[in-house]
């Protein structure tokens, strides 16, 4: 083959000099003498022949102003588009390397719409043009779908070497791929363009041992922005965006332009108008669908169901509700039902100035309460300006009959009542409803919550409670195999009940990968399975992110002071249990959480009157049982601590050994307090997970006992040895 040097002709063509070299051939300026253009060629090395044919055929197929373009082909040459700019840098500023990714993104989109996935993306295969914008280059390992996973393997010499950091985990196994191959390849790209280092650092086979086990290192990136990079980064394909359709609306969303602030809405509970107040049930239902409805609206941030019901019977000013929630938009509305018609009225109010921006009445049957619902969503999301399908966004898999429908919204309504007769009301509906509709996917997925509920409050032991909850999720996921509440909560029981965190962390990423993720995925996600692994600041960041979407959540709220206060961040611990108990000062689990805190800060009369408030609220709970002897025996008061502590009797019983435990630890009693969370490990008492994992863990590893109590919990290794 005859060296290239300036000066030299390939048919029309006059090379000026080489700009670039790589593993397939060397590419040169040129210039077209036809068209008098500055044209890129690229010389192919022999043996890359076949890999020539394919990019030039690859890149023809494709028209896309982010992709760079092919003009003529020579016999062992490519004529290319020549873009003068730059490598694409890195790191750059998030404003600018979110623009950048959502271009690069849609260049990918487009290769893939024609069945062609890129196989070698790398920031040495981006341009940044002068004018700043995105130029994708070098298809030679580009491949049309389908094809051998064999060619892949091939491809893996000379071509490959250098870039393994940014191969997906399938294509280091050499294993078939598909388009989201690309996505965790760009994952990879937009890493770099944040952090300005590799994902994946090291020698060749560290890298790879990394991209195939490890996770990269966390990113100084906003939480939204974070979790896009790590869904494009996870292992399993399934676990990724599912296309680049996905990745570029994804980034599209936290691409707000400053002075743009998001659109922004809390849906207040509809009042029941009727004269039977027993059909409370339905207008808090139809308040929930509603929220559900628009919390699928690409762009719009809505106020979680939690935050809004706080409001309810509350005679409140408009803008001062929506300043609370952090909104700009509210919408309230009514209920009157009267036999088998009802009538919703629905008012949406600009909470800057207290105007309405739209107000409509509905008068239905009940036969079309599901029309009713997805009818006004869409009237505010319009009204609202966001530019959605003709279709209501909120995708419903099945249509449940009306009086199955009417059941689980009694059941859910009770149960969240938290009484032992509510408890026992709800599950009576949500089996009727399960009986009336076999296919509600959300009335199994419910009943499952009733029996982890009887769990956590010690109604039934857990080993009796955890596998009926498991048993009715598995039922809900039959149904529907997307339902993120329903994949969180089989999360939960993995680690409850099995301590398998393999299991629980598959669950957990498969609710983590629907868009939106409801606030009480991130908020089990944090505090039930990243906080136990010792991953504490990506476990406050995921409470945050809950707190952020759900304010007025005053379970989150609690637990994110407990996470604050297992980093030693204690100030704003102790800020966030007042913040709780503002909300609901009759909140006994944040009343004896903050009695603990004061314990540890010396401030054992404060604690006193939590522990007393705590323990009259929750009568009979062995924690709050366990507190109050607690605080009683640090202040000499052994007498009514030994009464109290004779209500827990020998320790056998399902949740004695926790209340043991909470009392040791509060008298400094470390050993002993190990001993009993031995016990209650044993018995799968959800609440030793916090009670061990959190503040306490510094306690264990002082004196030893950690080792052991996380061999029981059969923690991974670097959980085991973390400290908190």
């Amino acid at each position: 083959m005859i060296p290239w040097v300036s000066g030299m002709h390939l048919g029309p063509y006059v090379l000026l000099a080489p700009i670039g070299a790589g593993g397939m051939g060397e590419v040169w300026k040129a210039r077209d003498s036809r068209l008098d253009r500055v044209v890129a060629i690229k010389k192919l090395k022999g043996e890359h022949s076949e890999r020539f044919k394919q990019e030039a055929r690859a890149i023809a197929a494709l028209n896309h102003p982010h992709i760079c373009q092919v003009y003529d082909v020579g016999p062992d040459y490519l004529v290319l588009e020549y873009i003068e700019g730059q490598q694409l840098p890195c790191p750059l500023a998030v404003e600018e390397a979110v623009r950048l990714a959502i271009e690069i993104a849609s260049a990918i989109e487009a290769a893939h719409r024609r069945g062609i996935i890129h196989r070698d993306l790398k920031p040495a295969n981006i341009m940044v043009t002068n004018d700043g914008s995105v130029k994708l280059l070098d298809f030679g390992l580009a491949k049309q779908l389908p094809k051998a996973a064999a060619d892949v393997t091939r491809t893996m010499e000379g071509v490959i070497k250098g870039t393994v950091a940014y191969m997906s985990p399938e294509q280091a196994e050499g294993k078939s791929l598909d388009e989201r191959s690309d996505v965790f390849s760009f994952g990879a790209v937009l890493y770099e363009m944040l952090a300005g280092s590799r994902a994946f650092g090291g020698s060749t086979a560290q890298v790879l041992s990394a991209i195939l086990h490890d996770e990269p290192p966390p990113l100084e990136a906003s939480v939204s922005l974070e979790r896009i990079v790590r869904r494009c980064l996870a292992k399993r394909p399934a676990q990724r965006f599912q296309d680049m359709t996905e990745v570029q609306n994804a980034l599209e969303q936290i691409a707000t332009k400053p002075g743009e602030p998001q659109p922004s809405i809390a849906v207040l509970p509809f009042s029941l108008m009727s004269a039977n107040k027993d059909d409370e049930y339905f207008s808090d239902g139809l308040t929930e669908e509603i929220i559900n409805a628009l919390a699928h609206i690409a762009g719009l941030n809505v106020t979680a169901r939690t935050s809004s019901f706080a409001f309810r019977g509350k005679e409140q000013d408009i803008r001062k509700i929506a300043g609370t929630l952090d909104v700009r938009t509210i919408l309230e509305g009514s209920v009157r039902r009267a036999g088998n018609r009802v009538r919703v009225t629905a008012q949406l109010i600009d909470a800057t100035n207290g105007y309405h921006l739209w107000s409509e009445r509905y008068d239905r049957e009940m036969a079309d309460v599901f029309a009713i619902q997805d009818e006004i969503a869409q009237s505010i999301a319009v009204m609202l300006r966001l530019r959605l399908s003709p279709k209501p966004a909120a995708v419903r898999h099945h249509t449940p009959s009306l009086p199955a429908y009417e059941s689980f919204l009694k059941g859910r309504y009770f149960l969240r009542k938290e009484t032992p007769e509510s408890l026992s009301r709800g599950k009576e509906y949500l089996e009727q409803a399960v009986a009336l509709d076999p296919d509600f996917a959300l009335a199994h997925a419910e009943l499952g919550s009733y029996f982890a509920q009887l769990a956590a409050r010690g109604h039934l032991p857990a080993r009796q409670a955890l596998p009926q909850a498991r048993a009715a999720v598995h039922e809900a996921l039959k149904i529907d195999p997307s339902l993120p509440e329903a994949h969180a909560a089989l999360g939960c029981v993995a680690a409850f009940l099995d301590y398998d965190w393999t299991e629980a962390g598959r669950q957990f990423r498969l609710a983590m990968a629907h868009d939106p993720i409801p606030p009480s995925v991130s908020h089990f996600f944090g505090f039930f399975y990243l906080l136990p692994l010792g991953r504490i600041r990506e476990a406050t960041e995921e409470l945050e992110r809950a707190l952020k979407e759900d304010p007025l959540n005053v379970a989150c709220r609690t637990q994110l002071a407990v996470c604050y206060w297992t980093a030693g961040r204690n100030q704003e611990a102790s800020k966030q249990f007042r913040q709780a108990l503002e909300l609901d000062e009759n909140f006994w689990l944040a009343l004896l959480v903050y009695c603990l805190w004061n314990v540890e800060e010396g401030s054992i009369e404060d604690a006193l009157v939590l522990a007393e408030r705590a323990y009259s609220i929750a009568l009979g709970n062995p924690g709050s049982i366990a507190v109050l002897a607690g605080v009683l025996s640090r202040i000499g008061d052994a007498k009514r601590a030994d009464r109290l502590l004779q209500e827990l009797g020998d320790g056998t019983a399902y949740g004695s050994p926790l209340g043991f435990f909470i009392f040791h630890n509060i008298r400094s009693e470390f050993d002993k307090a190990a001993d009993w969370a031995e016990k209650a490990i044993e018995q799968r008492d959800p609440n030793i997970l916090p009670g061990t994992c959190g503040p306490n863990r510094k306690h264990f590893l002082a004196n030893g006992r950690w080792p052991a109590l996380a061999r029981m919990l059969n923690l991974p290794e670097a959980a085991a040895g973390q400290s908190a």
